[in-house]
């Protein structure tokens, strides 16, 4: 946020709220015209049916599907936890640890392990450069070595290795590094220019692209290289004149899409190289809006969500419109408190992607909401579980692809980051209640990464019992197909391997309290699937997740052995 806007910041909550600037609504839901057979069909708000222990700022979704949400200019937090059904409108609210120093616009990250950081303050104690980790498992907050300068507002992105990149606005040219395995902090790569009001997009490549602070030019960060480089000049100002911008998002297609504060877009297509890519004008904002310092999100259905204002202030009152990328138009949307306004100015809301699809919506009041886009998921954003398995702790390895989704999700830009590109799993019961998962060193980093094998490890939610449940994971809200996962306590007692013959395939099976044995096969080409050496003992691939596997035999002056060993 600009520091011209700060006296705005320092007045009571209610105050924030008080209309600067009247804005006759116009009564048009598509301004401009409709692409020919793309419906502009639009989503629903709900507000939720319990309001929050006090004002709601930053919001960021944990790794157990619960929602960490920080009083607004506070040290206090308090949980979002959805019910039996998995709604968040219907969630429940639990008051947390609060932190060590109060803060108002600052870098924040969900790491690799599931814990939280928080770091530096435009407003607050945390001003200093002070910065902490939250630890949900055992709900405490503590304070990491100095970072060695002030920070401010600040980007914040998640390195390919799990390490935290920040830029600690006033250090203009300066970026540091969180090692979250040392936990501690080291000097990173210089900056080309100014990032103070700047928006980062992280890119399939791994790189980070931004638009220079007040400027045309645009660069980008390659971890390969540990450089910032330049990028290709944009085609149009999307800075207004306190050098505020909007978000940023890597689309379904690939290309990279930026909201201005004035009433301009623009639109980048990556080379996926380190040569520079290219710039296109966007759509132009409907009746000179702009996101100045204003919070969106990508929804399922690859449009996004969007919260306009005055291009000229910082003043209520807000407007909310859709962005479908594939029409390449802007569709006006009502307002989450009637209407088609929300009284109150664009710097004070936030998004946030939630695993069920819907978008999660503060304007730093009590009373949040819930947007529900219309149509369906994006097919090329959902995630396949391709196998599970137990680990000797009793917690789970979970292998597939795009469990880091192909977006960061919500974007407000330098003020607030609440990326929710991670796997978050979920189970149903036979009775149809839901119950999280918690997920934690994830194997990947990085956004739309195809067809590659990503990893994640998991726990069980407490008391659960022994069955089969569908196992759905979710990134940014777009959800897998069910895995059918079988919970049980692992008997650590020797069992016998019972077999049958049918043909020329071979059942071996083993009581279902000893899943998560491994069965080892010894043989001299008894079966294609396992051929070894006769003094080589291997596992039989996914035996460690079922009691029971089938192998084709081959009958003829064949021999094989086969034991189970735990784990």
């Amino acid at each position: 946020m600009n520091s011209t806007c700060k006296n705005y910041t320092h007045r009571s909550i209610q105050s924030l709220f008080t209309p600067r600037l009247t804005v006759l609504a116009l009564l048009l839901s598509v301004i401009g015209l409709l692409a020919p057979g793309r419906a502009q069909a639009v989503g629903a708000w709900a507000s939720l049916a319990n309001t929050a222990p006090d004002s709601v700022g930053l919001m960021l979704l944990l790794s157990d599907g619960t929602v960490l949400c920080q009083q607004y200019e506070n040290t206090n937090w308090y949980r979002l936890t959805p019910d039996t059904n998995g709604s968040y409108v219907n969630g429940t609210w639990t008051t947390l640890a609060p932190m060590h120093d109060s803060r108002l616009y600052f870098a924040s990250q969900v790491l690799r392990d599931g814990r939280v950081l928080v770091t530096g303050g435009e407003y607050g104690t945390g001003t200093n450069g002070s910065s902490e980790v939250y630890q949900p498992t055992n709900n405490t907050w503590t304070l990491t070595p100095p970072i060695g300068v002030a920070v401010s507002d600040g980007n914040s992105e998640v390195l390919p290795n799990g390490n935290v990149m920040v830029q600690p606005v006033p250090d203009a040219l300066g970026t540091r590094i969180f090692n979250i395995i040392s936990n501690t902090w080291s000097v990173g790569p210089t900056l080309l220019v100014d990032q103070n009001e700047a928006t980062w997009v992280k890119l399939p490549d791994d790189s980070i692209l931004s638009i220079d602070d007040a400027s045309t030019t645009s660069e980008r960060f390659i971890p390969s290289l540990n450089q910032w480089i330049a990028d290709a000049t944009v085609p149009v100002n999307l800075y207004n004149y306190k050098s505020e911008l909007g978000g940023g998002y890597l689309l379904p297609n690939g290309k990279v899409f930026f909201i201005g504060a004035t009433n301009q877009t623009a639109i980048y297509t990556p080379t996926g190289t380190t040569n520079a890519g290219s710039w296109v004008i966007g759509p132009v904002i409907p009746n000179n809006f702009g996101a100045n310092d204003a919070p969106s999100a990508m929804m399922v259905n690859g449009k996004i969500l969007c919260a306009f204002g005055t291009n000229t202030d910082q003043v209520a009152p807000t407007y909310f419109y859709e962005y479908d990328y594939v029409s390449n138009i802007f569709t006006q949307v009502s307002s989450p408190t009637g209407g088609l306004t929300d009284n109150n100015p664009t710097f004070v809301e936030l998004m946030l992607d939630l695993p069920d699809g819907t978008v999660l919506y503060t304007h730093s009041s009590s009373q949040i909401y819930v947007y529900t886009p219309d149509g369906s998921a994006v097919t090329n954003g959902k995630p396949v579980i391709k196998s599970v398995s137990k680990n000797a702790d009793g917690s789970y390895h979970v292998t597939g692809t795009l469990f880091d989704g192909i977006s960061e999700g919500a974007v407000y830009g330098d003020d607030w980051q609440m990326n929710s590109d991670y796997p978050i799993a979920r189970l149903t019961n036979s009775a149809g209640a839901v119950q999280f998962c918690r997920t934690f060193n994830w194997s990947s980093s990085s956004v739309m990464t195809g067809t590659n094998i990503l990893t994640t490890e998991m726990t069980l939610p407490a008391g659960i019992t022994n069955g089969t449940y569908p196992l759905v994971i979710s990134a940014n809200g777009i959800s897998s197909d069910a895995f059918a996962l079988i919970v049980s306590s692992v008997n650590t007692t020797p069992a016998n391997i019972i077999t049958s013959l049918s043909g020329t395939n071979l059942t071996l099976s083993w009581p279902l309290d000893h899943t998560g044995w491994r069965l080892l096969a010894q043989t001299n080409n008894l079966a294609t699937g396992i051929s070894r050496n006769t003094n080589d003992w291997g596992t039989v691939s996914g035996s460690a997740s079922t009691n029971l596997v089938t192998i084709p035999i081959i009958r003829t002056n064949k021999a094989g052995f086969f034991r189970l060993i735990y784990p």
